[in-house]
């Protein structure tokens, strides 16, 4: 009797502790069922049992393949959408408002991770005199979190009263917004001696080890001025791996977003290139509206969308993207 192979699914993954145990359960039930085929063959007595456990081994092995193939194809869309991301948010043109605006932003994408279940971690944070983010670093984890946050990278621009204005007069501000996917594997290579690295005293919160020994990270890649400062983890190296790990999403970043423009150019409609120049949305106080540019679509109820509700504006994007790509 001719020996079955297994499926090419099994083979190509029997190596990769996530399946393995699969593929050593796949082996098991082949060689119970080649006993079961054997037995059937040369007792005819046997045969209507060994047809009954022949049945029921065919099934397990199905299952088996079914399970490996839901395995690989989380992980391959993993690779596109990976479940970590790092979101920078910073201050653009309009001084004081403009940093309060980057830290309303960046609150509203905390409390949509924290609906979501996601965990959020501050990674740093530059904070401007009278109050608000001159620039901060996020780390986001999840379930499909680079995936519904992919479309947020670009510039967003307010219009509203400030608090300060007392002749009731409108003005407008803007501040940019980065999500840099943190894959697994990445495909640029990184020189190392195309780092710099710097080391100081993490400061703020975190007790008297994070402030009195260098526990921060700020990593320089010089051929394009990339600069990473790290300063949530308490140890020195951890912080200089989650900054490396940062840097190399950036440096993807950059050269997916050449490509990204290389296509666009054949293509009449895209939601964005994931430029962080390219201006993306207006957030109008006044006329509690949020309208994005790309798609000429706007929402009311501004207040309950910058307390993290923005599920909606994520779906109207990623439907339209799904769409265009039609």
């Amino acid at each position: 009797m001719e020996e079955e192979k297994r499926p090419e699914i099994l083979d190509e993954y029997a190596q990769d502790s996530r399946v393995g145990y699969l593929v050593q359960e796949y082996d098991r039930l082949t060689s119970e069922e080649n006993e079961a085929k054997q037995l059937g063959s040369s007792d005819a007595e046997m045969m209507d049992l060994a047809q009954e456990d022949i049945k029921r081994i065919t099934e397990a092995k199905s299952q088996v393949i079914t399970q490996v193939e839901q395995i690989v194809k989380e992980d391959k869309e993993e690779q596109q959408f990976p479940n970590e991301a790092v979101l920078e948010v910073r201050a653009g043109a309009g001084g004081e408002e403009a940093a309060l605006f980057a830290e309303e932003l960046a609150m509203m994408y905390m409390k949509f991770a924290e609906i979501q279940g996601w965990q959020t971690r501050i990674l740093d944070e530059s904070r401007a005199a009278m109050g608000g983010y001159k620039e901060a670093s996020i780390e986001i984890k999840g379930k499909g979190v680079y995936k519904k946050l992919r479309f947020e990278t670009g510039v967003h621009r307010v219009q509203r009263i400030p608090a300060t204005e007392k002749q009731g007069r409108i003005h407008t501000s803007t501040a940019s917004v980065a999500i840099l996917p943190v894959y697994k594997h990445v495909t640029v290579e990184i020189n190392p001696s195309n780092l710099e690295i710097e080391f100081s005293r993490a400061g703020g919160k975190g007790g008297q080890n994070v402030n009195k020994v260098e526990t921060a990270v700020r990593l320089t890649h010089t051929p394009t001025g990339l600069t990473v400062r790290c300063t949530a983890e308490r140890s020195q190296q951890k912080n200089r791996e989650k900054a490396y790990a940062i840097i190399a999403s950036r440096l993807q970043e950059m050269h997916d977003e050449e490509a990204a423009k290389k296509r666009s150019d054949d293509r009449a409609q895209q939601v964005g290139t994931g430029d962080r120049s390219e201006k993306i949305r207006t957030y109008n106080f006044p006329q509690d509206r949020i309208s994005d540019h790309r798609i000429k679509e706007s929402w009311s109820g501004i207040e309950k969308i910058m307390s993290g509700y923005i599920e909606p504006i994520l779906e109207s994007l990623i439907k339209f993207s799904e769409e265009d790509e039609k």
